[in-house]
């Protein structure tokens, strides 16, 4: 298969009502795996499937208000989340959240709960594991190699709240990777309301336009 580089393409001709091969660049998907997408359009008929992209859409269009004429954003990420689960009549939601970032949890978790949502929280370091117990060699500890350390625990959080039986869950700054095996392991499905950047003040969009940052990326 021929790679797709959407993000190279500047036209963006997928924003086109069926735009013929010839306009399209040759690593567009559009022209490349026509079959694919129709094949997995199909899939949108699930009903648990449609159920969760229908009330995305529509939490998308209600994201935006006009004010005096000009189309403005009006409602920051924790509200959509907020807003979703209601449409979705879900009101069990479970929080995997970073021990650093405990503040922040339960800031988010008091804002959720304003929106009668009953949140299922669960810290990193659930289990009070060593890293060591799971298979991390003594010397990658961050702190003295020889004494405890305890280990993020992805995985434990998404068992909890597996069990808690949450409708959908967020991640609250997990680690790169460790939020990839919470995501994997969670039954519910994950969205991320923070992630985590321990240069930037969690948000990673700021090394892309920061020239200071040019020798760290």
């Amino acid at each position: 298969m021929i790679q797709s580089q959407c993000a190279k393409c500047e036209a963006k001709f997928c924003r086109m009502e069926n735009p013929e091969n010839s306009i399209l660049p040759a690593f567009c998907p559009i022209r490349n795996s026509r079959e694919l997408i129709q094949r997995t359009l199909d899939k949108y008929g699930n009903s648990d499937l449609k159920r969760l992209y229908l009330n995305s859409t529509i939490g998308e269009k209600e994201s935006y208000e006009s004010v005096r004429g000009v189309r403005m954003a009006v409602r920051p990420r924790i509200r959509e989340i907020a807003e979703l689960a209601k449409r979705m009549n879900v009101i069990d939601v479970g929080m995997a959240f970073c021990a650093g970032l405990s503040d922040e949890a339960k800031r988010a978790v008091e804002i959720l709960e304003g929106h009668g949502l009953v949140i299922h929280s669960v810290c990193c370091k659930c289990g009070a594991v060593d890293k060591v117990r799971l298979g991390v060699p003594k010397e990658h500890k961050i702190d003295d190699p020889e004494k405890f350390e305890a280990a993020c625990n992805p995985l434990v959080q998404a068992e909890i709240l597996n069990s808690s039986g949450t409708g959908f869950n967020i991640i609250v700054g997990l680690c790169v990777g460790h939020d990839m095996l919470f995501t994997s392991a969670s039954k519910a499905p994950v969205t991320t309301l923070i992630a985590k950047d321990r240069v930037t003040g969690h948000n990673p969009l700021a090394s892309l336009y920061a020239r200071y940052h040019r020798g760290l990326v």
